[in-house]
């Protein structure tokens, strides 16, 4: 069985290799598809579908190049996290441009970054090294979430398949979101059955967010108060 190249035990990895890592190789690659996908957005919609898609994709591609080739690192754990927030919220600020009320896109942009910015922050303060780690919370859906690898897929897969969807049946830039969807739900279709399915995946993740939020604001009050009374 051939080695897994990485750092030898016991030696030290230089900066530029950290930067080279595969998994960090297949980051980098997920910006530039990410930032010539929007390029096109309104002129190709397809091949903004695509490149988007393949991105999101991309993102379980450089986990398991991470592991495989023995290859975490914090930096990839980071740019990971950073080009999903980045990636959904260009494409929610899109949504908020073709569709009325524009303001449920922007208030799941900002439930998605306040969310997890609170959630990455309030694990650094607990000591824990991964945001996934809940095993101590109390909420049966936010464990679900972060300790089943399928249903966390599926939710988060659901929410960019019905940004995409939504994104190609725009039109005219002037369109209702209810009316779309309540149109489309209608016909008998795979658009419709892609709708329907993504929709729940969305809605589960929106309410794991929620979760998130307050799960986190909880950790930071509790760490302020345990800091004073030490103090």
């Amino acid at each position: 069985m051939a080695k897994k190249p990485g750092p030898k035990p016991g030696s030290k990895p230089s900066k530029l290799s950290v930067y080279l890592y595969i998994p960090n190789i297949i980051g980098y690659t997920r910006v530039l598809l990410n930032c010539y996908a929007f390029h096109v957005c309104f002129t190709n919609k397809i091949l903004f579908s695509i490149l988007y898609f393949f991105s999101f994709v991309c993102d379980a591609v450089d986990g398991w190049a991470a592991r495989k080739f023995n290859q975490v690192s914090t930096f990839g754990a980071v740019l990971d996290m950073v080009t999903d927030r980045i990636s959904t919220a260009c494409l929610l600020v899109v949504l908020s441009q073709v569709y009325k009320p524009g303001l449920i896109f922007l208030s799941l942009l900002a439930l998605d970054i306040a969310s997890h910015w609170l959630q990455m922050y309030s694990t650094f303060l607990m000591g824990k090294t991964s945001h996934k780690d809940v095993k101590d919370s109390s909420n049966w859906l936010f464990k679900l979430y972060y300790g089943n690898r399928m249903f966390m897929a599926y939710c988060c897969v659901s929410c960019e398949v019905l940004y995409l969807i939504l994104f190609y049946l725009s039109e005219n830039h002037t369109e209702t979101l209810m009316d779309v969807l309540a149109t489309n739900l209608q016909k008998i279709s795979i658009v419709s059955f892609l709708i329907a399915t993504s929709f729940v995946g969305c809605t589960i993740k929106q309410l794991t967010n929620v979760i998130q939020l307050k799960t986190a604001a909880d950790a930071c009050v509790l760490y302020d108060i345990n800091k004073k009374q030490k103090q």
